[in-house]
C-alpha cells in the first residue's frame, strides 16, 4: 500500500475479536500541547490483546479504532505550547489506544506531549517501544505507592514478566535486596536481572518467607499476577509496616492476613492519566527516569526475538496471547 503526504498506513480493528485490517487513514494534525510522531515501533502488551478481544472493560476503545499504547519514533511536528520537543527528536511513551485516543499501530500519531519523553540514546526504537507501559506500572508501584528505600527487601511476583522484569531492575536501582517468583525455566532470567529467584511451583509462601526474611516478611511485595498471588502477597508482607502493591488487584480478597501483620496495600491503575486527562505529566517524568536508568546501564528490556511488521499486527497479538513469548513483542512500523 502506498500513501500520500496526507495519509498514513494503519492497522484498524473493526470489531472485537476480529483480525486487524490494513487501512489508509488521514494523517493526524497536531493540536495544542501535542506532538506528531512518526512511529518506528509499537509495543504490544497483554492489555492490548484484551482490548482487541473486547475483554477489557476498564480500557475501552470505541471501534473501529487503531489500537496500541506504546510507541517509539521521531518527532515530525510540534503543536502550540510544546517547548520540550522539536522536530527530529527521538521519543517514546505510552500515549494512545484507549479512551478514543488513536493508537500506535499506525505510521503517525498526534500525542499529548506530557505523555512522552526523549528516548534513551543507547536503546533502539524496538527496545524503547517495549518499555513504557511496563516501566510506568513498575514505577508507580515501587516508587509512588510503596516508597521503596535502599536496604529494604522487595519481593516481585512474576519477576520474568513484562512488569516484573522492570520492577526487579527498578528495585535494584533503588538499592533494595530483590527476590522474584517464577517458574524453574525463568530462574536464570530473574537472576540475570539481579534478583534471587524463588520457584513458586515447589516453595510455599511460608517457606520462602522463612528462608529469605527469617519469617518476618518482605518490606515490599509487588504482585504483577493477580488472583491467588495477591492473597499470597498479603501473607508474605513484613509485620509492622510491610506494604503490598498490585497492578492486577481486581478480585475479591480477604484482608485479614494483611491486617494481622499490620501491613498496608495499594493498587496501581496505570491507564488513569490517559483516561481522565489528569496527571499525564507524571508519566513523562517517569519515562525520563527510565531513560536515565537505561543510559546508566541499570535498565534493559527483555525482548522477544521474533519480528512483526504493521501488516502482521494480528500475528503479534496472537504471539502475546500464546503466553510463549520470551520477552517484549514489538511491531516494526518504520525505519
Amino acid at each position: 500500500m502506498t500513501t500520500s503526504s496526507s495519509t498514513m498506513r494503519a492497522a484498524v480493528l473493526d470489531a472485537a475479536g476480529q483480525p486487524f485490517r490494513s487501512a489508509e487513514l488521514t494523517r493526524p494534525t497536531v493540536g495544542r500541547n501535542e506532538v506528531l510522531v512518526r512511529i518506528h515501533a509499537s509495543g504490544v502488551n497483554p492489555l492490548d490483546t484484551k482490548i482487541r478481544a473486547g475483554q477489557a472493560a476498564h480500557a475501552q476503545q470505541p471501534l473501529p479504532a487503531v489500537l496500541g499504547m506504546d510507541l517509539a519514533g521521531v518527532v515530525e511536528a510540534v503543536g502550540p505550547g510544546v517547548t520540550r520537543f522539536k522536530r527530529g527528536d527521538e521519543v517514546y511513551g505510552m500515549a494512545g489506544g484507549i479512551g478514543g485516543l488513536q493508537g500506535t499501530l499506525a505510521e503517525y500519531a498526534a500525542v499529548d506531549a506530557d505523555l512522552i519523553a526523549l528516548k534513551p540514546h543507547n536503546l533502539g526504537m524496538r527496545e524503547a517501544a517495549g518499555m513504557p507501559l511496563v516501566f510506568i506500572t513498575a514505577y508507580e508501584g515501587l516508587v509512588d505507592r510503596a516508597k521503596t528505600q535502599a536496604g529494604q527487601t522487595v519481593l516481585v511476583h512474576g519477576g520474568a514478566g513484562g512488569v516484573g522484569h522492570m520492577a526487579v531492575q527498578l528495585a535494584r536501582s533503588l538499592g533494595a535486596r530483590v527476590f522474584a517468583t517464577g517458574r524453574p525455566e525463568q530462574a536464570e532470567t530473574i537472576r540475570r536481572f539481579g534478583a534471587t529467584p524463588i520457584d513458586f511451583t515447589t516453595t510455599s509462601v511460608e517457606d520462602y518467607v522463612a528462608q529469605h526474611t527469617g519469617g518476618e516478611g518482605f518490606d515490599v511485595v509487588y504482585d504483577t499476577v493477580g488472583g491467588a498471588v495477591l492473597d499470597a502477597s498479603f501473607a508474605a508482607a513484613r509485620r509492622y509496616g510491610g506494604h503490598v502493591v498490585s497492578c492486577l488487584g481486581w478480585g475479591t480478597h480477604k484482608l485479614a492476613p494483611l491486617s494481622f501483620r499490620a501491613a498496608t496495600y495499594s493498587g496501581v491503575f496505570t491507564l488513569l492519566p490517559m483516561i481522565t486527562g489528569k496527571g499525564r505529566a507524571h508519566h513523562g517524568e517517569i519515562l525520563q527516569a527510565a531513560a536515565r536508568l537505561a543510559e546508566a546501564g541499570q535498565l534493559v528490556p527483555l525482548m522477544e526475538a521474533r519480528r512483526f511488521t504493521l501488516g502482521e499486527a494480528t500475528g503479534a497479538h496472537e504471539a502475546v496471547e500464546s503466553g510463549q513469548a520470551r520477552g517484549r513483542i514489538v511491531v516494526d512500523i518504520a525505519g
